[in-house]
């Protein structure tokens, strides 16, 4: 613009107008810049004017222009903001870095008007310059002025999905009345997820807005990314029902779009065999080596109690790790069973079927021995190859600790063929168990089946030093991170005392029916057995950890000597061939780890495409069975029944570690998934709550041990609460449902 048009440029430019005068971003700053563009096409943004950034060289003239402008608007109080040439830009939106006014008067909009305008050489502004190594000009900023809407709801809208990155979906959140509380951070507010024409509401804290507004809020903001040609992030605010378009800025970070699609056709779980132990994605040195030889110590054990490979294949989908029912043709089924010469067929009837049909009798014929052989064979061998490596690996050169890992990762994985067998069966056993109870007592005794399987001996909780937060070497075990033990109570002993009771009255209420007392008894003595097995097996499975972790650390120090890592802990994000490299992987590392900080972000489904009918008919009639009947109001979250009872509390959301010192007595721990190194939250936790997980998962265990409700597998419940949001958990219906 030349400088004889600059100069017939008003100091207070009405925003309908300023499009057509040519003021771009650099003169407006790019928050009015946006804004004057929308109006001038007819978007419903209140009406405002904007002081350009260079008017205000000439401060009393603008001064006495302001009383004019604002009459323009109306009456009513108004809205200061700022509108500086480095908001709101695709590379960065620098939201809440300069000073924002609202209810303002007339009598108050000149002193507004300056402190927004000398915000942009605040303290607050200065630290960022230094931090980012960055220079926000003072002569950029602008300030916008519009006439105030005091909404009945407001928020946010996203024109991409930002965890995602799916461009299909629109992400709204809403608060009720102003939505400050929501970008300033104080609360998350309501959660929709628009798509294909359908509006699901994932996070209900506030009910400020109903599908249909939300809808309406999505076309909103598909028509201001079509204006724009990229993704959008808009505020919104809907009054005396009239929406209202705040502000809209290019979204920034926005990661690419991701698809859950697997390499191949069939049923991909999550939450099944090692995916229990893996919480969050895979660093890379676990993906490509430890996992590895995990899942060929366990094909192996299939092979030599079985005759045959009963291949589950697994695949890495953004990250995360999940396994696949096997899809065997005809042939391939003929083959697999001749191989096993009727080996399989034994193992397929009584340590598969058997436990979800008739435990007793699949205990009497295999389990029983496999859990012998585990406890005389399995158990002793693998504590002494740990024993043996710790013993080795301070001396060890780079290969020596390539080969401990190598034979240590096989004899985990044999270990854990024993633990998804035998220690798997309990949950089996426990459907079975309900099953009776809901056909012959759930009328006349009432309770869960879950409580005749509570405050067994040896199943008190515990937290050894190699107890993990993940398979995933990359985590610190219990005993790195110098956590004690949980202090012993009389809890345990009260839930001993609870089982006894109730198991008294089933016993009694079959008293006139002898064949089926005798049943119910022998049904309830191999399912509490096979939940003692279950919880001590779990237990020693991650004895080797200490050891694996030490071996790789030693790894990484070997390679941060000779300067190919800058830290030890660097040595997971590296590939095992890239263990030889010799010239620098600072840059790799630091890729690989930002990408593995996007996939933490991803709520990633807990299962992929249709499950075979046999495994559907066994799950859901488990699950169901566990079950106890309830209502269920709108917008509970729904997840399996893992631990019985009701509790209610504020939430808390868990990420890791960082966050335990936050958790306090009383409140519902929420988190992705638990894992044994997370025991001592739940003495201080009123029910938990997690996204993944299944009956026989580290949650249901620990929750009955301690008393308290817990509902698992819920999918998304860490995204549809909130911190300090009033919950009510039932764990017996397997329930959460939130509190207006």
């Amino acid at each position: 613009m030349s400088r004889a048009a600059c100069a017939s440029v008003p100091l207070v430019v009405p925003l309908d107008q300023a499009a057509g005068l040519g003021l771009g971003a650099d003169r407006i700053g790019s928050k009015a810049a946006n804004l004057a563009q929308l109006v001038a096409v007819g978007f419903p943004v209140p009406p405002g004017f904007v002081i350009p950034a260079d008017a205000f060289v000439d401060w009393p003239k603008v001064q006495a222009a302001l009383p004019a402008a604002a009459s323009s608007l109306g009456d009513g109080p108004l809205a200061v903001r700022s509108s500086a040439a480095a908001e709101d830009l695709a590379g960065a939106s620098y939201a809440g870095l300069y000073d924002t006014f609202l209810d303002v008067d007339g009598d108050q909009l000149a002193d507004a008007v300056r402190r927004c305008w000398e915000s942009a050489t605040s303290q607050r502004v200065t630290t960022y310059q230094q931090h980012h190594q960055q220079s926000l000009e003072r002569l950029a900023m602008a300030v916008l002025v519009q006439r105030m809407v005091h909404p009945d709801a407001a928020g946010v809208a996203f024109t991409a999905n930002p965890v995602s990155g799916a461009r299909d979906e629109v992400v709204v959140n809403a608060v009720r009345g102003l939505g400050e509380r929501l970008v300033g951070g104080e609360v998350t507010g309501d959660q929709w997820v628009i798509g294909h024409g359908q509006a699901d509401c994932t996070r209900a804290t506030e009910q400020a807005i109903n599908a249909d507004q939300a809808l309406a809020v999505a076309a909103l903001a598909h028509r201001v990314e079509q204006h724009f040609g990229v993704p959008q992030d808009l505020e919104w605010a809907l009054a005396e029902g009239r929406l209202w378009l705040l502000q809209a800025r290019p979204m920034t970070a926005l990661p690419d779009p991701v698809d859950w699609i697997p390499p191949a056709p069939g049923y991909w779980m999550r939450n099944f065999r090692l995916g229990e132990w893996l919480p969050e994605p895979m660093t890379p040195l676990f993906a490509g080596w430890l996992l590895d030889r995990l899942e060929q110590g366990y094909l192996q054990a299939t092979r030599q109690h079985t005759g045959a490979a009963l291949v589950f294949p697994h695949a890495v989908l953004n990250g995360w790790y999940y396994i696949a029912t096997p899809r065997l043709s005809l042939w391939t089924t003929l083959s697999t069973l001749l191989a096993g010469r009727g080996r399989l067929v034994r193992f397929l009837r009584h340590a598969v079927l058997g436990p979800g049909r008739n435990p007793v009798t699949a205990d009497q014929r295999l389990l029983h021995r496999l859990a012998e052989e585990w406890r005389q064979e399995v158990l002793p061998s693998y504590q002494h190859a740990v024993q043996e490596g710790e013993q080795q690996v301070e001396a060890a050169d780079p290969k020596q600790l390539a080969g401990l890992v190598d034979r240590i990762g096989m004899l985990a994985g044999e270990y854990l063929w024993s633990l998804s067998v035998v220690g798997g069966s309990a949950w089996k056993m426990e459907g079975t168990l309900a099953s009776f109870v809901r056909q012959h007592l759930a009328s006349t005794v009432g309770g869960s089946v879950q409580q005749l399987l509570i405050g067994l001996a040896g199943t008190q909780p515990d937290l050894p030093p190699y107890a993990v937060q993940s398979v995933d070497w990359a985590h610190p075990t219990a005993g790195e991170l110098g956590w004690q033990q949980p202090q012993p109570s009389d809890r345990h002993r009260e839930l001993a005392d609870q089982r006894g009771q109730l198991t008294a009255r089933c016993a009694a209420a079959l008293a006139d029916q002898p064949a089926l007392q005798t049943r119910f008894l022998a049904l309830l003595e191999v399912a509490q057995r096979y939940a003692v097995l279950r919880e001590q097996q779990a237990r020693q499975f991650t004895l080797a950890w200490p050891l694996l972790r030490r071996c790789a650390l030693r790894l990484g120090d070997n390679l941060g000597a000779t300067g190919v890592l800058d830290q030890a802990e660097d040595v997971f994000f590296l590939t095992r061939a890239e263990l030889q490299q010799v010239s620098s992987l600072g840059d790799v590392v630091g890729h690989r780890r930002a990408v593995w900080e996007r996939q933490r972000r991803l709520l990633a489904p807990l299962t992929i495409g249709r499950p075979p009918r046999l495994v559907r008919r066994q799950l859901l009639a488990i699950v169901d069975a566990v079950r106890t009947s309830g209502p269920v109001a709108e917008g509970a979250v729904v997840g399996q029944p893992a631990s019985p009872g009701r509790a209610t509390g504020p939430v808390r959301i868990v990420t890791g570690p960082a966050d335990f010192d936050r958790f306090q007595l009383g409140e519902v721990l929420v988190a992705r998934a638990t894992a044994p190194a997370w025991t001592p939250l739940f003495a201080r936790a009123a029910a938990v709550v997690t996204d993944s997980g299944t009956l026989a998962a580290h949650a249901s265990l620990v929750a009955r041990e301690y008393g308290i409700p817990a509902v698992v597998a819920t999918g998304d419940a860490t995204t549809r609460l909130s911190d300090g949001q009033q919950v009510t958990v039932d764990g017996g219906a397997g329930t959460v449902h939130p509190h207006n």
